[in-house]
């Protein structure tokens, strides 16, 4: 059975480079590292007296797992824009949060090698748990500063609107 039903002399999965995160309707500069989508139903075990001296199994509560997003320190401000949102040092009491806008829905774009869009996500009613400003900083170090901004959220569905694109193919000059 082929895996790719528009590409079908396609062997390789898509690699895990490319792609882009959305809030707000604008995509987020800079973010180099996004983590795993993760979704855990936990197990209802019951059986009834008459039963078999074994379980039965039943879906429970779904819980999904919260998403990292990581990019190297700049001068944009998004990241600690949104996480201000949840809770600003030095606020008056009672405006440390913004309650009416603390949740954002966002994208998660996936693409393939040549660029095209292959995959999106949505995620739903995602607020900021944890946010790293800055990394631990080591003056004999040799690496990139980056930020971490850890979402909570309600669950995520993929886009089923983005289908496969047509991979084009490229000819050797005559």
């Amino acid at each position: 059975m082929a895996q790719f039903s528009v590409n079908v002399d396609r062997f390789d999965p898509y690699k895990n480079f490319k792609f882009r995160v959305k809030w707000d309707g604008r995509y987020v500069a800079g973010i180099s590292k996004v983590s795993v989508l993760t979704r855990t139903t936990e197990v209802v075990t019951h059986r009834e007296g008459g039963d078999p001296s074994t379980n039965r199994k039943a879906p429970g509560r779904t819980n999904f797992e919260a998403i990292t997003l990581e990019r190297g320190v700049t001068h944009d401000t998004e990241f600690e824009k949104w996480a201000n949102k949840v809770w600003n040092f030095g606020s008056a009491l009672g405006a440390e949060a913004s309650l009416k806008d603390f949740r954002k829905d966002i994208i998660i774009e996936f693409y393939n090698e040549a660029g095209q869009l292959t995959l999106s996500y949505n995620v739903y009613r995602c607020w900021v748990s944890e946010y790293h400003a800055l990394p631990e900083l080591d003056a004999n170090a040799n690496a990139v500063a980056i930020q971490t901004l850890k979402l909570e959220n309600e669950g995520w569905e993929r886009d089923y609107a983005v289908t496969e694109p047509t991979e084009p193919s490229f000819t050797e000059p005559a």
